[in-house]
Parts: structure tokens; C-alpha cells; sequence
């Protein structure tokens, strides 16, 4: 009796050690399909880390790119407005900031709306997702400062 009662616990604790695994890795790949952002959908640049969003600004909006700082009759100022786009820059935590503020930018310029999302850590693609989720017509530029 004492044998069979062992091989019932060996093959309960075997089944728990088996579904616990199972559901790690199912957890796992939930998790970086939520987080993934392919690389090649985004137009990506890496820059110095720890910088103030002016740093940014001024590396990535050149004189010959568009017109840093543009301010507008309201006294709001666009980051960048180059041809097509109004661009407003922000670290990635401010996603949803910089969105409201690229599509007022943008509606007061009649240029499209775009964000460059500076990207300090690599779990702040979770917030590129976010924007992707809008399924909106903002252009996404990504800043690597990491």
C-alpha cells in the first residue's frame, strides 16, 4: 500500500511541476507579444542617455530638417515643424502628452501630426504599443537613449 500511495504523489507533484512550467512559459510569451514592437516599422536613432529633451531637439531637428521651437499665434511652440510634419518630442513615459500635443500642433499648422518618443529603458517600448493601439495617423519616431 505504501507504494502505490508514493507513485500517486510522484505523479501528482510531476503534473503540478509540469502545469507550473507550462504556465511560465505561457505567461512569458504573452508578455513579450505584448511588448514586442518590431524595429523595422519605426524609424529608430541612438543618442547620448541621461539628456534634457532640448539635447534631443537639437540633434535631431536640424536648421536644414525643419524649424526648432516654432511658436505659434496662441504662444504654444511646436518642437519641430518641418515640411510635412508638426513634431512634438517627449520622453516615452508622456506618451499620451505628446500625442494631444502633436495633433493640436498639428491641426493649428495643417501639417500631420508625428512624436518622437525618446526611449530611456528598454521596457519603455510597452508605451510605443500604446500608440500603436490608436491605430491613429501620428508618424512615430523612436530616440534609443539607453
Amino acid at each position: 500500500m505504501v507504494r502505490k500511495s508514493s507513485k500517486k504523489y510522484r505523479f501528482r507533484n510531476k503534473f503540478i511541476a509540469f502545469l507550473f512550467s507550462f504556465l511560465c512559459i505561457a505567461s512569458g510569451v504573452f508578455y513579450l507579444t505584448l511588448n514586442y514592437v518590431p524595429k523595422k516599422l519605426y524609424e529608430t536613432q541612438s543618442m547620448l542617455p541621461k539628456m534634457k529633451e532640448a539635447y534631443y531637439v537639437s540633434q535631431w531637428c536640424t536648421d536644414d530638417f525643419g524649424k526648432r521651437e516654432f511658436i505659434l499665434w496662441d504662444n504654444t511652440r511646436v518642437d519641430c515643424l518641418s515640411k510635412d510634419y508638426a513634431i512634438e518630442f517627449d520622453f516615452a513615459k508622456k506618451w499620451a502628452e505628446s500625442i494631444g500635443q502633436s495633433l493640436y500642433y498639428a491641426k493649428m499648422t495643417g501639417k500631420k501630426p508625428a512624436v518622437v518618443l525618446i526611449l530611456t529603458q528598454l521596457e519603455d517600448y510597452k508605451y510605443v504599443k500604446r500608440i500603436e493601439r490608436l491605430e491613429s495617423d501620428i508618424k512615430i519616431f523612436l530616440i534609443q537613449a539607453f
